[in-house]
């Protein structure tokens, strides 16, 4: 028993003479030579990044003063990168392959800069960083230094799409790339803590949506290095057989490579790389030439390399190389510490410099053509640059789709199916660069009308029932599975590669990737400083089930706060739309699928509503972003006593519920009315680009006027959004508490004070000229909102007039002529 143990961890350590499941010898000994060489370039420009300010060459000794005063990077996961990397352009050559690499580990960001330098795209990009020694210097210098680049694959890296910072992401978003991208193959490197993550450990699942006829593949590569920054890693430290069944059973064929000796590594990895090379192309040209598609177990790569590979093995007594102390800075103390930048000078030149970079302070020739040319070099592939390879989407006009409004306030209709039929005509006019992602509620969320041009993507076997509204196809074009993470992560790289694209969720579970749509928002913003990336489309996300119609589910469908996520990011990059009814939905949607370069947020429910604007009205009113609505205002053209403004469908529908309450006990007063799409139009214009003036935000609300303010989501955003504003002392915000049960839709906003008696109440409590008027309009109206919650909780239903309520016939207008009120 304990000799079966001792060899079952001898076989999981990554020492020794390479081991793996594809046999092969297939580099001469001229190649190894020169792949052994292209790797110490690698690794000594990788550390020249972590350490050096000067004498980047070390064409005299080391010193301290040559050393950054703070060393950052990461150096763990690099060697295993850059020998992927490196072999991987064997085969571009061979075979002429369109390829992308993805760095999951891209906190080893030297591994990609270092192949982006040698490639010689980088001092393309930046003529600055030469391939010569003050080229090299200048290059080691802006690395994780204040006015250079960050410590991971950032947007300022060529043939990035992927930073790598936050981990979990880089299957998901290197499927994003292929999907509809038939002949490009994205090498995927994964880190094995990265393995550790959810997110990461659904997106294996990807090739169940995986068409070989009409997508190309991704090759993940598992870099077993064994540790993350204080731990071993799970992967690492299980048997051969365990993690072998694993990958089976995600539906991968995995392949092994293990080991650390050079030679010997060298033939495993280019022998297994090029079978899984021709695995791939042996796939898809059998589904291609019958036209039959069919879910292969596509091939991936283990790779276990020690931690630091390459590195000293020990340092002043402890471990550094094949341990976690070589994650990050791998000798810390090269500053202050003279043995300690002996050791590090040592490290360095056994990589050669001088002899592998010569006179010139480049590498040779006969290196160089070990690297791609052209477009062919992943870091210089147009697909990490998407808006190069962008074609604009063929738009069918959104006016044809308009819901005819007869009477405004009065016609209820579907503004979320209607959008469907739009929606569904974008998809048919565009085949291959459009897809709609979804955790299984495009049917729930009454989209199904886009199964009409395209169905569910299904790679997984299918049952007779399916043809009973099961809406699936292996060619399909919407993308459903239970997990935000691989949705977004899919619509991320298919959008960063040129392609457009629509998430639709329940706007309670969109919290679920939170910090995905953070981490795509600081990517954007970033490139927005890198002149040479160009616009992408814009990441579209539409939020409906919303919270004030999740009554029936209870409390935990209730959390409208994604809106306060958004509103943190850059105002450059992120927009927020509020549609109050379908003609708006139209004319916003059209709007965000055109945009480029912003993380496009539309809130709008799917339920039947109430419809205000005919299209023409729709269009001027998004244009405006925020706007008086004359037909429910009855101020006209005098000082209004209260504005009654809304933000978000349902809450449009009460706080016009609440003006007609107060006009039947006060036909008199003089209300306006004024509604917000554009939610940031309500922050200071200083401080976002769609933000009023002050000037016109007196115009709409007045300086010295109580404003009642029904709000969709939390109410304190608006409070926030508007503390500049004059007069913001008169703002008062009602919107989600945080109060909420299995309630009607009635009970849960009369338990949130946005129901239109608390309304109507609270403008009565600001207007103290109405006396005792006041104060009896107000008892009455409570006690019709006690009534009204009472038969809500008897009979399980809101009262019919109440949910069934339109605008009165008469409009405002006509009913104070009656009056005598107005002329």
């Amino acid at each position: 028993m304990a000799d079966t143990h001792q060899a079952v961890i001898e076989e999981i350590r990554p020492f020794g003479k390479a081991r793996s499941t594809i046999k092969g010898e297939p580099l001469s000994k001229e190649e190894i030579e020169k792949y052994t060489d292209f790797f110490k370039a690698s690794l000594y420009l990788s550390l020249g990044m972590i350490y050096l300010k000067e004498n980047p060459l070390l064409r005299e000794p080391l010193k301290a003063e040559h050393i950054k005063g703070r060393q950052l990077g990461h150096f763990g996961s690099v060697p295993g990168q850059v020998f992927t990397y490196m072999h991987f352009n064997r085969l571009i050559k061979k075979y002429d392959l369109d390829a992308l690499f993805v760095s999951g580990p891209g906190h080893g960001a030297p591994a990609v800069i270092s192949q982006a330098y040698l490639e010689g795209t980088y001092s393309e990009v930046y003529p600055q960083k030469s391939e010569d020694p003050a080229g090299m210097q200048i290059f080691f210098k802006q690395f994780s230094f204040p006015g250079g680049v960050g410590s991971h694959a950032t947007p300022e890296t060529p043939g990035s799409i992927h930073e790598g910072g936050e981990l979990g992401y880089s299957i998901s978003h290197a499927f994003g790339t292929v999907y509809d991208n038939p002949n490009l193959i994205t090498v995927t490197m994964v880190g094995d803590g990265e393995a550790e993550t959810g997110p990461l450990a659904t997106a294996w699942h990807s090739t169940k949506f995986l068409n070989p006829i009409c997508d190309g593949a991704v090759l993940p590569v598992l870099h077993l290095n064994g540790y993350k920054i204080n731990n071993p890693t799970l992967l690492a430290r299980i048997s051969h057989k365990e993690l072998e069944q694993l990958f089976y059973g995600y539906g991968w064929q995995p392949y092994f490579v293990e080991g650390e000796e050079l030679e010997s590594m060298h033939q495993a990895m280019a022998a297994t790389l090029e079978h899984c090379v021709q695995e791939i192309l042996k796939y898809q040209k059998e589904a291609r030439e019958s036209g039959k598609p069919f879910r292969p177990r596509w091939p991936m790569i283990v790779l276990r390399t020690p931690k630091g590979w390459t590195a000293p093995r020990k340092v002043n007594g402890h471990y550094l190389g094949g341990f976690w102390r070589s994650h990050q800075v791998p000798i810390t103390d090269t500053k202050t510490n003279p043995a300690d930048l002996k050791i590090l000078e040592q490290w360095m030149r056994g990589y050669e410099p001088d002899r592998i970079f010569g006179k010139e302070g480049r590498i040779s020739e006969e290196l160089k053509a070990l690297c791609p040319t052209g477009n062919r070099r992943m870091s210089a592939n147009p697909v990490s640059n998407g808006g190069l390879l962008t074609v604009p989407l063929k738009m069918p006009d959104f006016r044809d789709y308009a819901i005819d409004v007869p009477k405004s306030g009065a016609t209820v209709d579907a503004s979320m199916a209607n959008f469907a039929r739009f929606l569904r005509d974008i998809i048919k006019n565009n085949p291959n660069n459009f897809r709609l992602m979804g955790p299984d509620e495009t049917e729930s969320n009454k989209l199904a009308r886009v199964y009409e041009a395209g169905k569910k993507v299904w790679m997984g076997e299918y049952f007779e029932e399916d043809e009973d509204g099961g809406n699936l196809s292996p060619f399909g074009r919407v993308m459903e599975i239970l997990s935000e993470h691989t949705c977004e992560g899919w619509l991320e790289g298919y959008i960063l590669s040129g392609r457009h694209g629509m998430l639709n969720s329940y706007e309670p579970f969109i919290h679920v990737i939170d910090s995905m749509v953070n981490q795509h928002c600081k990517w954007l913003e970033k490139c927005l400083e890198v002149e040479w990336r160009v616009k992408v489309p814009s990441l579209n996300i539409l939020l409906t089930a919303v919270v004030w119609r999740q009554d029936h589910n209870g409390f935990t469908h209730q959390d409208p706060g994604f809106l306060d996520v958004v509103c943190n990011k850059s105002p450059e990059v992120v927009r927020i739309y509020l549609p109050p009814d379908g003609n708006c939905l139209l004319s916003v949607m059209d709007h965000c699928f055109r945009s480029q370069n912003y993380v496009n947020v539309v809130v709008a429910d799917k339920q039947p509503h109430i419809q205000y604007l005919t299209m023409e009205q729709a269009i001027e009113h998004c244009t405006k972003g925020i706007g008086i609505w004359p037909q429910f205002s009855s101020d006209a053209g005098e000082e209004p006593d209260l504005i009654m403004a809304s933000c978000g469908d349902v809450s449009t529908n009460e706080s016009l519920a609440a003006i007609d309450l107060l006009l039947q006990h006060f036909p008199d007063l003089k209300i306006r009315c004024v509604n917000v799409v554009d939610l940031f139009k309500l922050i200071h214009h200083t401080d976002h680009p769609h933000g009023l003036t002050d000037k016109e935000w007196v115009a709409l609300f007045t300086a010295n006027t109580p404003i009642i303010f029904n709000f969709h989501s939390y109410p304190w955003l608006v409070h926030r959004l508007t503390y500049k504003r004059p007069g913001n002392h008169n703002i008062h915000v009602r919107g989600y508490k945080e109060k909420g049960n299995i309630d009607t839709p009635l009970e849960l906003a009369i338990r949130n004070q946005t129901d239109r008696f608390s309304l109507a109440m609270d403008a009565i409590d600001r207007m103290p000229s109405l006396g005792n008027r006041g104060a009896t309009a107000r008892d009455a109206l409570k006690s019709q909102q006690v009534a009204a919650a009472n038969y809500s909780f008897e009979h399980g239903v809101d009262p019919k007039f109440l949910s069934d309520w339109t605008w009165p016939h008469e409009g405002v207008k006509e009913k104070l002529q009656k009056l005598k009120i107005v002329s």
